[in-house]
């Protein structure tokens, strides 16, 4: 009876367990369809977030690299031969090709500091290192406390029917051929003037030698090292000049050397009078008979009226009040991230202000007098004559520029490279400006900038 009971109860244990499995059989059966789908989106959304996070790198292609080439032809194009060579050419940029965010190639991660960086002490640094290299070129003028001494020595000692006076901030490295040939045709013109050349550089036993050949003929030039504690005192340049030592003047971006001659031509024709010349212009006339007046570079063809001067020549009496406000205007206007607005525009600016007003009598001449040709068109003046009409221009411009005009600015930016050709315009007028005629520095090539 026990035996028959264990063997019962045994039976019973196993249809339950046949039961339970039956039932796992049927859920098994009855997720599977739903563990299928789950499974097939798992994989759709794995590859769609595949395809969307998806960056491609980009391959170079296996070519040799090609040398740069900027030749003229390369850079306008064949339309730039069909030019004349008397109108610049400005070459657009293109539009660079847009590149899409996921064509971008990985960058290396860059490496972390844990130092902040200090905003201000950047900002100062970088007003430290304007300031020194103001103080670099300040520095040659600081100690020459003679100027005044040696300068009124000169002028005192000589018979000067004119006074010239002319800047050269640069080293003597870049003092070539064409600024030799400037001096040579001052004298040509008034062989009995005085000329001072304010320079550090050139107040030198270098600078003696290369002015040497004028002095052997009797010509009176000297070369000075400028005070400008002197020169500016008494102005408005003075007070601008000392916040400028303290380094409380922002010297700006434009070559700085480029703005102090622009204040040092008027402060010095302020203080003594006469005429200044900028080392690029030939003089092809007297200029005896001139006093107070300033050149047209550009004229409104409508109106006939002037639309910019320029401060490359300029003849002033001694404390005319024109320089006075010429000077005020540099110290209370300047701006050293502008080209030209301490110089060509300053004086247009100021001009424009005061014409018509009593007590300030000037005299604006047109562009033929001393910029017969603008800048844009300055290489036509170093061209030969390519045939018989061209030649006809040419004799024609020539003869224009002898009757109508006092000098000609070279724009040396725009011409300091280019070859004066035989029969050129240029050439014409340095052999009629020359003093050493059989010297070399009638070839004026690159300007001793090779």
């Amino acid at each position: 009876m026990y035996l028959i009971a264990q063997v019962s109860q045994r039976f019973l244990l196993f249809l339950q367990q046949l039961q339970n499995f039956k039932r796992s059989i049927f859920a098994l059966l009855y997720c599977l369809p739903t563990s299928l789908l789950a499974l097939t989106l798992f994989l759709l959304l794995a590859y769609n977030g595949s395809s969307v996070f998806y960056i491609r790198l980009p391959v170079p292609a296996k070519s040799e690299p090609e040398p740069a080439n900027f030749s003229p032809e390369n850079l306008a194009g064949k339309s730039l031969k069909k030019l004349s060579t008397s109108v610049m050419c400005a070459v657009k940029e293109e539009n660079p090709p847009v590149i899409l965010k996921t064509h971008l190639p990985l960058l290396p991660k860059p490496a972390i500091s844990m130092v902040p960086i200090n905003h201000s002490s950047v900002l100062r640094s970088k007003k430290v290192h304007k300031h020194e290299a103001v103080i670099k070129v300040l520095r040659y003028g600081a100690k020459s406390k003679r100027f005044s001494a040696r300068i009124r020595t000169f002028f005192g000692s000589s018979v000067c029917k004119v006074r010239f006076f002319m800047t050269w901030i640069s080293s003597l490295k870049s003092f070539g051929d064409r600024e030799l040939f400037a001096i040579e045709s001052v004298f040509k013109s008034h062989p009995n003037a005085c000329l001072v050349i304010v320079s550090n550089s050139m107040d030198s036993e270098t600078g003696s030698f290369f002015l040497r050949p004028f002095l052997d003929k009797g010509f009176k030039v000297i070369a000075i090292k400028p005070d400008f504690d002197y020169i500016f005192k008494n102005t408005h340049a003075e007070s601008w000049f000392n916040e400028l030592s303290k380094g409380s003047v922002d010297p700006g971006k434009v070559s700085f050397g480029q703005n102090l001659s622009n204040l040092l031509r008027l402060a010095l024709l302020y203080k003594f009078g006469g005429t200044y010349l900028d080392t690029d212009v030939i003089v092809l006339k007297s200029f005896e008979k001139m006093r107070n007046v300033i050149g047209a570079q550009n004229i409104d063809l409508e109106t006939g009226n002037w639309s910019r001067l320029n401060n490359a020549l300029l003849i002033f009496d001694k404390n005319h009040p024109l320089l006075f406000k010429f000077i005020q205007e540099f110290a209370l206007t300047f701006n050293g991230n502008k080209w030209g607005h301490n110089g060509p525009y300053l004086v247009s600016r100021v001009v424009s202000r005061v014409s018509g007003r009593p007590g300030i009598n000037f005299t604006v001449l047109p562009p033929s007098a001393f910029y017969p040709v603008n800048w844009n068109r300055i290489r036509s003046l170093f061209k030969g004559p390519a045939d018989k009409l061209h030649s006809e221009w040419l004799h024609r411009k020539l003869e224009q520029i002898r009757r109508e005009s006092l000098a000609v600015h070279l724009w040396n930016k725009q011409s300091r490279k280019i070859k004066v050709e035989n029969g050129s315009i240029i050439n014409h007028i340095m052999l009629d400006s020359c003093i050493f005629c059989n010297s070399s520095n009638l070839n004026l090539l690159q300007y001793n900038k090779k």
